[in-house]
């Protein structure tokens, strides 16, 4: 027959592996790292009843800090403002030395934890809700073979119920089973980075040749033309130096607009696209923008429809109409040709909802979910010879999402495709618009100049 004492062993064994068993189940979900460590460290009072406050802190090397990642027994939004340096308090000390500690004694207690900060001590005991003063620590370094992660603390404050060495094996293995989970979770990091990184760079590549590409054209052409007009034992009559020098002109602006959407997207990927909004009539940039590309083309015709009463948005006209001017420049060039294409304005409570449709070649439903992405542009054959980078659709996405708005699209192969983007209302007008005026009402110097 069992002696009391060997049953509450054989117990606690049996309360160890179970818990122990469950972290593993733990490991084995895809769930974020904070949650993971969180998870664990509810295990830990199962088996150490007597835990009151357990913190898993883990060092941040930007900061110079450890920093909470998952706490117990505290009022978590405010723990995680806490924040030890190396050598503070027992994290600092445990982390250190590299093996886990035991503190029963209060000299031992008050020794480790008196050279705490006055302002983590403020911290921990708001989050704690009562004076930060532990009857007994116990905690263990969570690290690997060939590296240091941070320290899995836990404190009681009954003096009645301190931690015994026995405690230490299974503290020890909790904080093992961390050290995985975080290990893990920067390996999957820097997979992911690396993994990013390439496809970053294959997109690049593939952009770069396609620039060069697509900058070749209209040099060939320019430079075509322009050593044409140069050869001195050829007259050319007035028409053919003026037909030569138009389609210089439009091959410059062709060049002139692949550099820009480069530049745009150069801001975009250093978040350095600023945007400066204002009351702004959406339908006079819709119509102002429609005007500049109906006279680039001759075989398209742009019709502009905004309900009446259109309210004011919140928006940089600079910026939207570059989105105007890509989105119509993709309606072009994709419906080669030629039909129409309608530039519709609908308001509802929040914001208003603005859409362009072209009868061109269309998109498939498996190229509509990267359309936006950057690079990328629809490869079939009714698309082989038309230029471009694949920048105008991001950076048009970048620019309505600074807004505040969404951007989405819908096609069918052989019927077109309508581009859809929202912008927010603007609720209280400021008195100087940027627009159309209403009748009667007059534009200001300032409205003058962005016309």
């Amino acid at each position: 027959m069992m002696q009391p004492v060997e049953c509450l062993q054989a117990d606690r064994l049996q309360c160890e592996h179970r818990a122990l068993t469950e972290v593993f189940q733990i490991l084995k979900n895809p769930t974020p790292l904070h949650k993971t460590l969180f998870l664990i460290l509810e295990k830990v009072p199962t088996v150490l009843s007597q835990v009151e406050f357990g913190s898993v802190m883990l060092w941040d090397q930007s900061a110079g800090l450890f920093r909470p990642w998952a706490s117990y027994g505290c009022d978590a939004a405010i723990f995680k403002r806490f924040g030890l340096r190396a050598g503070e308090s027992t994290t600092g000390k445990v982390y250190e030395e590299g093996r886990a500690a035991l503190l029963s004694l209060p000299a031992e207690v008050d020794g480790v934890i008196k050279n705490m900060r006055l302002g983590n001590r403020n911290i921990l005991e708001r989050a704690l809700g009562h004076e930060h003063r532990p009857t007994c620590i116990i905690a263990a370094p969570i690290a690997t073979a060939d590296q240091k992660f941070g320290v899995l603390v836990c404190e009681t404050f009954q003096p009645a119920r301190p931690f015994s060495p026995d405690d230490l094996p299974f503290l020890q293995s909790a904080a093992d089973l961390m050290a995985i989970a975080v290990d893990r979770s920067r390996l999957q990091a820097k997979a992911d980075a690396i993994r990013q990184t390439r496809e970053t760079e294959q997109l690049r590549s593939e952009m770069m040749a396609t620039l060069s590409h697509e900058l070749r054209m209209p040099l060939t052409t320019i430079k075509g033309y322009s050593t044409m007009l140069l050869m001195g034992e050829v007259e050319w009559s007035q028409a053919d130096i003026n037909e030569y020098l138009q389609l210089i002109d439009e091959e410059c602006e062709s060049m002139h607009t692949m550099i820009n959407s480069i530049l745009d997207s150069s801001l975009i990927d250093v978040n350095q696209l600023l945007v400066e909004p204002q009351a702004l009539r959406l339908p006079y940039v819709a119509h102002q923008v429609a005007s500049e590309v109906q006279r680039q083309t001759s075989t398209h015709r742009l019709i502009t429809d905004f309900t009446p009463n259109f309210p004011l948005v919140s928006a940089d006209p600079r910026w939207i109409k570059q989105v105007f001017r890509n989105i119509l420049d993709n309606a072009v060039k994709y419906s080669p040709n030629g039909g129409f294409i309608f530039i519709r304005g609908e308001a509802r409570a929040e914001d208003v909802i603005v859409s362009i449709a072209d009868q061109g070649i269309g998109i498939s439903p498996e190229d509509l979910i990267p359309l936006f992405e950057k690079y990328f542009r629809v490869r079939n054959p009714h698309t082989m010879n038309i230029p471009g980078t694949g920048l105008g659709l991001p950076i048009a996405r970048a620019i309505v999402e600074l807004h505040g708005g969404k951007i989405w699209a819908d096609s069918k192969l052989g019927q077109g495709t309508t581009v859809c983007f929202s912008l927010p209302i603007l609720h209280a007008p400021p008195k100087h618009t940027v627009g159309v005026p209403a009748d009667g009402e007059q534009l200001s110097e300032d409205e003058e100049e962005c016309k």
